[in-house]
């Protein structure tokens, strides 16, 4: 896929991008090696390698997922300058 300069115009104004006319050859010739880099990667064979999130072989240790509700209720509430209903309670903000 070769680039010309309008491209190059398209792309900066999509990534509001202020590229000067003096350099817009330069970045034409940029995206150009960019380009030519994509396409000799992508005649790579990898239908063999199989998908991975990481260089390293690592597994996570997992916990248990135990569900608990912490039983602190009454040690929160405490902290509140007013509770009702074991909920906090507040000011009124909405008129």
């Amino acid at each position: 896929m070769a680039i010309d300069n309008d491209m190059v115009r398209k792309i900066a104004f999509l990534s509001r991008l202020k590229i000067e006319d003096s350099k817009l050859e330069d970045t034409k010739n940029e995206f150009n090696k960019i380009f030519k880099w994509i396409e000799e990667l992508n005649e790579i064979d990898t239908s063999n390698v199989s998908p991975m999130a990481s260089a390293n072989d690592v597994s996570l240790k997992l916990r248990e997922d135990a569900i608990t509700d912490g039983n602190y209720k009454d040690e929160i509430l405490k902290n509140a300058p007013s509770a009702e209903y074991d909920y906090f309670a507040v000011p009124k903000v909405v008129e």
